[in-house]
């Protein structure tokens, strides 16, 4: 029989029981550091989705202001309308002030089965013949837009309704009333233009803001007290 000489330590291994618990206890752990790191990574993709919509709406909301700013009174020309699905606008130019003006659209319109608030725009127009036809063309973009539409489009924010309301009279009205169209029914003239434009926006459920949002727009030739 072999004997272990006095004062030798006996170099004893791990058993396999051992092992398996000290893999499974490893496995363990990786599987709840990933959970927490996939977790991180997916509130962090959220926070930058939702900080990508508020600023999308936030950008969208200015834009809407400046495009009301911008606008062109011309006689006998139409330059604010609200048929009800479409708010054009003929503005001037932003960037090069001796350009001619634009027509610009707003209208909500489904996209990829989800209503969408839109902004269409139209190039610079140097005739009164490309400004009625811009002016046609936006209209018919609020409904069936061509390709070439779609690519001048813009998508603001996930919108389920929205509506218009003017400011005339010392009273808010819908231009699509009697009131309202009896109004509009006079030549474009700069007192024809409406003291101010309501939007009120209904937002879609499921993104970073929800909910009704109102914004006025004064025109800016307005006096104080209004």
């Amino acid at each position: 029989m072999r004997r272990h000489r006095p004062g030798l330590r006996v170099l004893r291994g791990f058993t396999l029981v051992e092992l398996l618990v000290a893999i499974g206890l490893l496995a363990l752990m990786a599987a709840l550091s990933w959970r927490g790191l996939d977790g991180m990574t997916r509130s962090q993709a959220q926070m930058r989705q939702y900080s990508d919509e508020v600023y999308a709406l936030q950008a969208g909301l200015a834009q809407w202001g400046a495009d009301l700013d911008a606008l062109v009174v011309q006689p006998n020309t139409a330059s604010l309308d609200w048929d009800g699905r479409a708010l054009r606008i003929l503005r001037r130019s932003s960037v090069d002030p001796g350009a001619g003006p634009s027509v610009v659209a707003w209208s909500r319109r489904s996209v990829e089965g989800q209503g969408q608030w839109l902004r269409w725009q139209s190039p610079p127009l140097q005739t009164r013949g490309e400004l009625q036809t811009a002016w046609q063309k936006a209209a018919q973009w609020a409904q069936s837009p061509t390709e070439d539409d779609r690519r001048r489009e813009v998508q603001i924010a996930a919108l389920d309704q929205w509506q218009i309301f003017y400011f005339r009279g010392d009273a808010w009205s819908n231009p699509l009333s009697s009131a309202g169209a009896a109004a509009d029914a006079k030549p474009v003239t700069e007192t024809a233009t409406p003291d101010a434009v309501r939007l009120v926006l209904t937002l879609a459920p499921g993104q970073a803001l929800a909910g009704t949002i109102t914004r006025d727009w004064l025109r800016p030739t307005i006096g104080g007290g209004k």
